[in-house]
Parts: structure tokens; C-alpha cells; sequence
């Protein structure tokens, strides 16, 4: 599915509250309907707020408990939906409206988005102007004149145009002709005809975006070791595994049998000159009119390219005949060629390849009982909180016990990781410093997880400037918004959040691929299949949704997936019920009952 787009004008009020919007709004809208113009308007209140009153059914029936309440009559009708996670979008809301049926959508708030907006400012109200620092401001409805410094800026902008604030006529006709394209929008970052998709906060991160900024700062780690073939199991291949010997050795039978020259199947019996188990040969050339009974795995003689399987024989003394009528025979069937695997010197196990099961036995049947790996990543871990505890000890007040270092830990040594677990760090400038100056000089890679990834406290700041270059961010996904990435002098460090199921939605998306990057993976990329939503999958414009799902198979042979119910980022059973996150696209406004969607499986990362 693409983006949503405002395939109409969109236009904001932005002003600090005691201006009067609502006021101004509300005289506008009569003089805008008159001409003809269709309005929606979206308000955005800072406020819980109920529009039902108390007493009447749909009231009743929301306090209940229904998460969504719809109510219609002839002449109107109206959704009540409960949002307790999280605050709708823009995009989201904008999305709501019929805009078939609409010439303008108007907007009360939301004025740290990038949208078109007309600036209101009164004087008493004794707030600062907002258009020398917002570019998508393209007029200012004032009651006083602009100040000097504010003239500089306004200059900056192509012509922005002034208004009085309580000249409703003057305003009403500036929209009219905003609506009509008669405005010039250059200043604004978005225009009439707004992609809905665009509409994020400032500094927020897509997650591909997030991704490729974070990878472009790692280097792989090239030191090796060598290692028994034991011992191998999921380590990464340094060098270029390279056969010595062609698999298989000799040309052999792919069955049990007899051994026959390819150019000499006319014969009605052959004579039967030596029987060969595997391991074993017969060491002169077959001759014309002679078979050799053969095992599997065996090496076919000289001059013998086909082999007959021995369900089709019939052998009496020396002598065996074919059943034709069972099957013809084909020159070369059944025969397996000497390098047919792997030829001498050809690659066995590619360089920054994991090895496996199906590695270890392929190795192994080279003859080679060592291998060349690269050095496992060492990665730091620690929890940061006075009010974090270890699991085991008497639970104090208003405290938690420490869950994160226990799910990171799982999920590293999956990765194939050695981890370094620095413990619980109190809230502490100097206990952080020293726990940072550790990492960096023991591992690879440093974890956090708590109030380090988003910067709360001053003191955290301060540290982390000192130490290194960090930057702050904001992913426009959910769970796991919050991170913190950078560099401790040269080792890379992940600031997690401190909600449980953030702290593994986050590893997976950015810390596992840096993982394999330092590792030597390059492009690596994790499994994903689609899947036939079961349900109907939230999401919002513009944010990659991760759900915890529950994918199988139906009767019908269809991959489908389900949730695993309440998905709340401390909710640590969603994930441990889940084999997949349900990831929906940015592109993707909601997944409804029927629709594909991406299924990405847990087994073996978690």
C-alpha cells in the first residue's frame, strides 16, 4: 500500500494557548462555509477530554470497557476510540476523514510539524514569535506590528505576508486563496497536496534510516583464530575454506546394483565378473558384456558409466538379466561423478560465513579437523537505575527486578557473541564513567539499557560528551522509539531503552546488524516471509509497527498470523508467546483481516 496523500489543501493555526485559535475558528468557518468550501477541522488538545455526556448510552457503554465506541443518527455519526498507548498522529487522523467530501482541512495545533501554517500572535499574551524559527510558517496574523528582529527574519522569506488577526475578512480571503494555489508556499517545507507520509516530528529517524547511519560507522573485526572443527559450531569463517580433495574422491554408484558400460545396454544377460562393496573397487576395466555387482558409495570400474539398479536384476549363478519392461536404461543413470559436490580446490565454506551444522559435516568430510574463524564479538552489557535490582534478592520499594541484562545476554550468545555482563549501575556520574571506560577497553561492542538512551539525566550527558561522540534519537517506531548511538573513543555503544520488550524489538533491528557487521557479514539481512493477517494489525502513517505475532500454517496450506494479544512494551509474555514480529510498513496505514503482511521469525535470535 503507498502513502496516504492530502489530495487536498492542508492548513495549520499555530499559536501558544490564551491566542484565541479556537475563537478565530470558529467565527472563520461560517464565512468559509458561505462561499461554498467544505472544512473539516482537526484540533489537537493537550488535555484529556471526554465529548460524551455522562449518563447517555454511548457514555455507558465506553466506561464499560469498549476501546472504540461508534454512535449514528440520521444526521450524524461519531468514533470514540480509547488511545491509552499512544498519542494518534496527524497522519493518522487525517487519514479518518472523507476527503472525497472535503475542499480544506484546517488544523488547531500540532505546530512542530512540518505542514503549512499561518502564525497567530497577540501582544498580551506576551509569548515569543514562532516564525523565526518554523520555515513551514507561510503568513502571521498579528494585533501589533512585527518587531524589528522579527522583520529581519520575515525579510529571509519570500514576501511573507501579514495579516491583522482581527480582520476575520482579510484571513478568510487569504485561505480562499491558499485553497486556489494562489499563495506562494516556497518558504514552507510542504506544499499544497501534502504527502501525509511526511509529516513526522523533527529529528525523528525512519528505521532504515536509523539502520544505514548506524552501520556506516562500524568496522569489521578482522583478527582470527583457529579453532578445532569441535568447536566451530557458529563461529564465522575468517578465510576462504577451500577443498582439498574432489567430493566425491572417485566415480561411485548413487545405489545398490550393478555396473554396466554405457556403450553396451543392448546385451540380454551379463556375466558377472566381481562384487564391490563400499570402500572397496574392482581395479580392471570392465569389458563388454561384463556387470559388476556394486554397493552405493562404491567406485564404478574403468569403462563403467551406468549403473542398474538391482530391483530391475535378476541374477542366476554368474549371470544377470534386466527387467526392461520395469524401466529402460540410460546411459550414465545412477552414477555420481568423481568432484560432483566439490571439485580440488574449489570453495567448501566462503569467507564470513556462519558455520552450521551442514558446514561441520562438509568440513569434516574434506578431512579437515581445523578451521580459521574470526575472534567471537565481545560485547559489554549493563543496566542503569537506582531503581533496578538482581534477580534473587529481596524486593524494595517502588523497585524492579533487572530483566534486560538477562535478555540480552540470551540474545548475544545466539549471535554467537562473549559477553561481558558490568552488572547494575546506580544513577551515579562517576560509577557511569568508570563502567563506559571499562567497556570500551574490554569489548568490541557496549550495551545499555535504561535512562542512558535517552539522555535524561544532565550528568549522563556530560559523561557521554566527555567520553565520546554520541547522538540522541528518536525512531519512528513502536516499541523502542528511544536510542542512543555512538562511540566510547573507538567502540561502538547502543543506548536501549528500558522497557523489556523495546530493549529486544531495538537489538534486533539495529544491534543484531552491527553484530553481524563486525563480524564480517556484509548485507546481512534477516529472514522474512508474508503472511495472511488473521486480525487487524495498528499502525500509522510514516512508522514501522512491530507486533509480537504468532504465525501457522491453516487448513488450506496459508502461511496466517495472529497477535499474541496485549502488546504493551513491558509486557514480557507477548514476546515470549510470539515466533515473529508482525512488521508493518511505514507505507502501510493499517493491516486489515485478509491483507498481506511481513512476518519476521524469532527462531534463533531470541
Amino acid at each position: 500500500m503507498s502513502k496516504i496523500h492530502a489530495s487536498l489543501p492542508l492548513l495549520g493555526f499555530a499559536a501558544f494557548s490564551g491566542t484565541g485559535k479556537t475563537t478565530l475558528l470558529e467565527a472563520m468557518l461560517p464565512k468559509l462555509v458561505a462561499r461554498g468550501i467544505r472544512v473539516a477541522v482537526i484540533k489537537h488538545a493537550h488535555h484529556d477530554f471526554d465529548i460524551d455526556q455522562p449518563g447517555k448510552d454511548s457514555h455507558r457503554l465506553r466506561k464499560a470497557g469498549a476501546s472504540q465506541m461508534l454512535i449514528s443518527s440520521r444526521c450524524r455519526r461519531a468514533l470514540v476510540t480509547e488511545t491509552p498507548d499512544e498519542e494518534a498522529t496527524l497522519p493518522h487522523l487525517i487519514a479518518q476523514l472523507d476527503q472525497t467530501q472535503l475542499d480544506l482541512i484546517l488544523v488547531e495545533g500540532f505546530k512542530k510539524l512540518s505542514f503549512p501554517k499561518i502564525e497567530l500572535h497577540r501582544s498580551e499574551v506576551g509569548k515569543p514569535w514562532l516564525h523565526p524559527t518554523d520555515d513551514n510558517i507561510i503568513a502571521v496574523a498579528a494585533n501589533v506590528a512585527v518587531p524589528v528582529s522579527g522583520s529581519a527574519a520575515l525579510a529571509e522569506k519570500a514576501s511573507l505576508p501579514l495579516l491583522d488577526i482581527n480582520n476575520l475578512e482579510q484571513i478568510t480571503d487569504f485561505v480562499v486563496r491558499f485553497i486556489q494555489g494562489e499563495v506562494d508556499t516556497s518558504a514552507a517545507s510542504q506544499s499544497q497536496g501534502l504527502q501525509c507520509g511526511d509529516l513526522t516530528p523533527q529529528g525523528m529517524l525512519s528505521v532504515a534510516e536509523g539502520r544505514e547511519r548506524i552501520l556506516g560507522h562500524i568496522v569489521p573485526i578482522e583478527q582470527a583464530q583457529t579453532v578445532d572443527l569441535k568447536a566451530a559450531l557458529g563461529q564465522i569463517v575468517a578465510r576462504d575454506i577451500l577443498s582439498p580433495v574432489n567430493v566425491p574422491q572417485h566415480t561411485n554408484s548413487a545405489m545398490d546394483g550393478y555396473a554396466i558400460r554405457g556403450d553396451d545396454l543392448e546385451r540380454e544377460d551379463y556375466t558377472v565378473v566381481a562384487h564391490v562393496m563400499a570402500g572397496h573397487s574392482y581395479d580392471l576395466p570392465l569389458e563388454k558384456g561384463q556387470a559388476v555387482r556394486i554397493m552405493t558409495g562404491a567406485a564404478v570400474p574403468e569403462y563403467a558409466d551406468t549403473v542398474v539398479m538391482r530391483e530391475q536384476a535378476e541374477q542366476i549363478d554368474n549371470i544377470v538379466r534386466f527387467n526392461l519392461n520395469m524401466a529402460a536404461i540410460n546411459a550414465g543413470q545412477n552414477v555420481r561423478q568423481a568432484g560432483e559436490d566439490l571439485a580440488l580446490g574449489q570453495t567448501a565454506v566462503a569467507a564470513n560465513s556462519k558455520i552450521t551444522a551442514p558446514e561441520l559435516g562438509m568440513i569434516a568430510s574434506l578431512g579437515i579437523n581445523q578451521v580459521s574463524v574470526k575472534r567471537a564479538i565481545r560485547v559489554a552489557i549493563f543496566s542503569t537505575g537506582d531503581e533496578v535490582q538482581h534477580p534473587g534478592e529481596a524486593q524494595k520499594n517502588n523497585c524492579i527486578y533487572d530483566s534486560n541484562r538477562y535478555t540480552l545476554h540470551a540474545m548475544l550468545t545466539q549471535a554467537g557473541c562473549e559477553v561481558i555482563d558490568l552488572g547494575i549501575i546506580e544513577d551515579n556520574e562517576a560509577a557511569l564513567e568508570m563502567t563506559l571506560e571499562q567497556g570500551a577497553q574490554q569489548a568490541d561492542l557496549i550495551l545499555s539499557s535504561g535512562g542512558v538512551s535517552v539522555g535524561d539525566a544532565d550528568y549522563i550527558k556530560t559523561v557521554l560528551a566527555k567520553l565520546g561522540q554520541i547522538n540522541f534519537w528518536r525512531i519512528n517506531m513502536r516499541p523502542g522509539r528511544p536510542l542512543a548511538f555512538g562511540h566510547i573513543d573507538d567502540t561502538p555503544f547502543f543506548g536501549l531503552p528500558g522497557n523489556p520488550v523495546a530493549v529486544m524489538v531495538v537489538f534486533l533491528q539495529f544491534v543484531e546488524p552491527v553484530i553481524r557487521k563486525l563480524q564480517g557479514m556484509d548485507n546481512w539481512q534477516p529472514q522474512v516471509f508474508n503472511a495472511v493477517a488473521t486480525e487487524k494489525f495498528r499502525s500509522r502513517p510514516n512508522r514501522t509497527e512491530y507486533t509480537r505475532g504468532i504465525f501457522s500454517f491453516d487448513a488450506n496450506g496459508r502461511l496466517t498470523v495472529k497477535s499474541t494479544g496485549q502488546q504493551g512494551s513491558g509486557i514480557l509474555r507477548s514476546m515470549s508467546e510470539a515466533n515473529c514480529l508482525v512488521e508493518v510498513l511505514p507505507e502501510q496505514a493499517n493491516a486489515e483481516i485478509g491483507d498481506l503482511v511481513r512476518v519476521v521469525p524469532l527462531q534463533g535470535r531470541v
